[in-house]
């Protein structure tokens, strides 16, 4: 079976690496196994993949005014959170058997390379999972723009945004039964409907670049091969 897309980003929220409500530990690595295997298999098949991985398990910006944590301030600590949760995941790529490379936008040469844009794309070539930490490197932005920059930088052919539903649906399925899943739609559209499928400014270099965006549930084993051998799984939101 070959494969719909060559290079790939995969965007996963910090929260999606949380176990179980009842734990306390912000890291499972039952749930970061479970991912490695996914990612092996396409990886198997020619894929290249690389990664963004949001920190909101560890810690996520919160209001100034209830903090007392200046924003520039807090996104930095949701920066170097991002960055760990890059080598948890990393660890467990390579457990898995697949050779990775952590790369991070804020300098720490002990336990990550500085990102560069053409070391990435080499890395990739010679067939390496690259994680990109530490976001944009600068505060204001998110993860999800962080995945946006870095997929168009190194020319990837989609984004696949792994989170906890099947796709993009007309309300939230947790709150609204009655939402209506979308299986495609274009960027305009989820625009004129007011549907948060990433933050503007990651949405806008999406749609300003002609970069599709798979929206899929990632916990659902399988479903990665499935969205990367062009499977109608999740949403795919194109121009």
């Amino acid at each position: 079976m070959l494969p719909k897309y060559k290079r790939v980003l995969l965007k996963l929220s910090g929260e999606s690496l949380m176990g179980s409500k009842d734990s306390f530990d912000p890291i499972d690595h039952t749930i970061i196994a479970q991912y490695a295997q996914e990612i092996k298999q396409i990886v198997e098949m020619g894929v290249q993949v690389a990664i963004v991985i949001g920190g909101g398990n560890i810690y996520r910006g919160m209001n100034e005014a209830d903090t007392g944590i200046e924003r520039a301030h807090g996104d930095y600590m949701g920066m170097l959170a991002t960055v760990i949760n890059g080598m948890a995941v990393q660890s467990g790529l390579e457990k898995a058997g697949m050779y990775t490379r952590l790369q991070s936008a804020i300098k720490m040469e002990q336990i990550a390379e500085p990102y560069i844009r053409r070391r990435a794309m080499r890395h990739l070539e010679k067939g390496r999972v690259v994680i990109f930490g530490a976001g944009t490197g600068n505060p204001y932005f998110t993860t999800d723009t962080a995945g946006s920059l870095r997929a168009i930088e190194i020319k990837a052919d989609v984004i696949l945004k792994g989170t906890r539903v099947d796709g993009i649906y007309s309300a939230d399925p947790e709150k609204n039964p009655a939402a209506t899943k979308y299986d495609k739609i274009t960027f305009a559209e989820c625009i004129s409907k007011n549907l948060k499928v990433m933050d503007m400014t990651a949405f806008t270099l999406c749609m300003e670049n002609n970069l599709p965006i798979v929206v899929f549930d990632m916990n659902k084993p399988g479903n990665l091969m499935q969205v990367v051998t062009g499977d109608r799984v999740g949403t795919l939101v194109t121009q």
